[in-house]
Parts: structure tokens; C-alpha cells; sequence
């Protein structure tokens, strides 16, 4: 299918959706740094603007919409989250990019703590809004170690079919789970994903392959918990703003945090794609990404 991708950050979806086969054909976002990691790894067809500035005809048709629609407003990592955010309005602009360009389906995806605001208010109101513009909607909560990506990550995914469409979508089935048992692969651990990334203390060629010297916490909260490497990573995060302050990851060895480039192995990046920016610029485009794994998982299911 011809992809228009939205608040495409760093690009894990779309690259998770050209993976499955499928053509990005038109991308938009406004963060610089996302947006040349884009060009770096998918190429030129992203455009960095305010997506309340784009003219919407000039948006190409599609056969399908996907956007990860910005979260922190809706995230139980923002402590200050409310209806009210401001943030949670960009999902309207990508009901007026479906409503415009009437796409066959499309593909929602934000953070699982969406489905508990004003006590489940909000996301009636999304799914409402998108049934109101003629498309079947539903959604399910995908945690993307079913998928193989190394990491505990629970997303809300948000999937419409135009009603005049003869198309029911399936939710990808799980091809992982936490013992490898009924015939499914064992969740993927941290020590195996990283089991070829060198020291970057030592001489390597390897892309994004420095630290935050930021030092280490143990209290149980985001970014500062032990990190049992037989095991998926818990959740990455994109915490923090453009003046630093992202939180990341212990490395399995706890003794200090990972890398840019092992922090986007646990996102599911293949090694070569290359992110553009200062480190914690990095960690945060990577910390906002779609794993492609499990963006690759999702998309596969309209090649039936």
C-alpha cells in the first residue's frame, strides 16, 4: 500500500511498514533532528513542519494513514496529564487528514496510560471521533516482546477500515511470549539482542555508540531500576526536554547506562540506522519511537 505517515519521528513505524513491504509515499514532523534521522535511513519524503501549517491538499493520496500521535499529554509518565493538554488535540489533526484524504485504513498508536484518562473518557472519545468519520475502530494493547522486540513496551493501537471497504483486520498473534512454550518463541532478552554490540569503551565503528555519564540510581523508578539481562528491558522512555534531562536505561551489566545505539537495539533498530543530533537528542528521538518490530508485526496484517 502507498503510506502517509504522520508525527513520524525518528521513523520506527514506517520503517516497521516498509519492512512488511509497503511504500511511505508522504511523512511529516516538527522535530529537526527526527525528521534528518528520517532522511538519513528512509529518505527525502518527510517534510519538518508544524503539522497545524501544512495544507492538507497537498498531502498525496494514500491507501493508508499511520501516525503514532504525540503522547506525552495522555503518558502516566506525565505527571501533570489532563484532558486539557494541549497535546492531546494533535490526534484531531489526524482525524482531518483521514477525513480529507479518505484513506482505505488506518493505524493509531499511542501510550497503554491513554485508556485509563478521566477514567477511560478519553479514549471513548477518540474511538467515537473516529467512528463518527465513517470507519469501523477498534483497538487492542500489543506489547511489543510478543513481536521480538527485546522490551516490555505496551501500546495502544488503533486500527480503522473505511466502511465501504470488505476488509476485517486481525491483530498480529503473538509469535513470543515469556517462556517460549505453545509453540511460540521465548521473549527475546537483553543480553541476546546485545549480544554483538562491543564495548564502547573500547575501539568500534559502531554508529551512536556513547553513554550518558549520567550516574546510576537503584530505586525502582523509570530509568533507574536494575536490569536483569536474561530478560526483556522494561519500558524505554523519551522523559527529559531540548535543554537534556532524558532518563535511560541501566545496561544489563549495571554499571552504567546504555548507549544510544543499545537503547535503539532494545527499540528494535537494525545496527546501521543512524540517528542525527546530540546524545540525549538521540535518546529521546529513540525513546518516542515505534519499535519496527512491532510496527513491522502490525503492518504485515494488510498484506493478506
Amino acid at each position: 500500500m502507498k503510506v502517509v505517515s504522520l508525527f513520524s519521528g525518528a521513523g520506527g513505524l514506517d520503517l516497521g511498514f516498509k519492512m512488511a513491504g509497503h511504500e511511505i509515499i508522504w511523512a511529516n514532523d516538527n522535530f529537526l533532528d527526527a525528521v534528518e534521522t528520517y532522511r538519513k535511513n528512509l529518505g527525502d519524503h518527510i517534510i519538518c513542519e508544524d503539522i497545524y501549517k501544512i495544507d492538507i491538499s497537498q498531502i498525496p493520496d494514500c491507501d493508508i494513514v499511520i501516525g503514532g500521535f504525540p503522547c506525552q499529554g495522555f503518558s502516566i509518565a506525565n505527571m501533570k496529564r489532563h484532558a486539557d493538554d494541549s497535546r492531546n488535540e494533535l490526534y484531531k489533526m489526524l482525524i482531518k487528514v483521514i477525513v480529507t484524504k479518505q484513506p482505505k485504513f488506518f493505524v493509531a498508536e499511542n501510550v497503554k496510560g491513554i485508556l485509563s484518562l478521566e477514567h477511560g473518557e478519553v479514549i471513548k472519545m477518540i474511538m467515537n471521533d473516529f467512528n463518527s468519520i465513517g470507519y469501523t475502530s477498534e483497538y487492542r494493547v500489543l506489547n511489543a516482546a510478543n513481536y521480538g522486540v527485546p522490551q516490555l513496551r505496551n501500546r495502544v493501537v488503533i486500527v480503522g477500515v473505511r466502511n465501504d471497504i470488505d476488509f476485517k483486520y486481525q491483530y498480529p498473534l503473538p509469535t513470543h511470549n515469556a517462556n517460549g512454550d505453545n509453540g511460540l518463541k521465548k521473549w527475546v532478552s537483553v543480553r541476546e539482542a546485545m549480544k554483538d554490540i562491543p564495548d564502547p569503551d573500547q575501539p568500534n565503528s559502531l554508529l551512536n555508540h556513547t553513554y550518558s555519564q549520567f550516574k546510576l540510581k537503584f530505586n525502582g523508578y523509570l530509568g533507574n531500576r536494575t536490569i536483569d539481562p536474561d530478560k526483556p528491558a522494561p519500558t524505554v522512555t523519551a522523559r527529559g526536554d531540548d535543554k537534556g534531562g532524558v532518563v535511560v536505561l541501566h545496561h544489563p551489566n549495571n554499571r552504567r547506562r546504555m548507549t544510544c545505539r543499545e537503547l535503539a537495539t532494545v527499540q528494535s533498530f537494525p545496527l546501521d540506522y543512524e540517528f542525527v543530533g546530540t546524545r540525549s537528542s538521540v535518546y529521546r528521538q529513540i525513546g518516542n519511537a515505534v519499535p519496527p518490530l512491532l510496527g513491522k508485526a502490525i503492518a504485515e496484517q494488510f498484506n493478506l
